[in-house]
């Protein structure tokens, strides 16, 4: 993949990330209590690793012939963090039930 069409698609995928980060936010008052404390936690790591994401985005995008090889590898570790980090913040909604489904779940009852 060329580097133009290696940025874009790095740019594309923060993007995604970053909006369904902001889906998440939203959802965040269905979590439990206990599960809250974690989604802080793990939403004050996924924050660094945006800021650093974003740092190594730039360095990349202005990076020359010469150090462009390193910028992308640095990016795409960073890249890789922060999906991981993504995948357990995602993890906290899948493991419970939202508030909505426990409201009905209680309405049957």
């Amino acid at each position: 993949m060329n580097r133009e069409k290696f940025k874009e698609k790095a740019k594309k995928g923060i993007d995604d990330l970053f909006a369904r980060i902001e889906e998440l936010e939203s959802k965040k008052e269905d979590l439990k209590e206990k599960s809250k404390a974690k989604y802080r936690e793990i939403m004050a790591e996924i924050k660094e690793i945006e800021a650093d994401l974003e740092a190594k985005f730039r360095r990349m995008d202005d990076a020359g012939d010469g150090k462009w090889a390193e910028a992308k590898e640095a990016f795409s570790q960073s890249a890789e963090s922060f999906k991981e980090a993504f995948k357990h913040l995602a993890s906290l909604f899948k493991s419970q039930p939202s508030s909505s489904e426990n409201e009905e779940k209680a309405d049957k009852d």
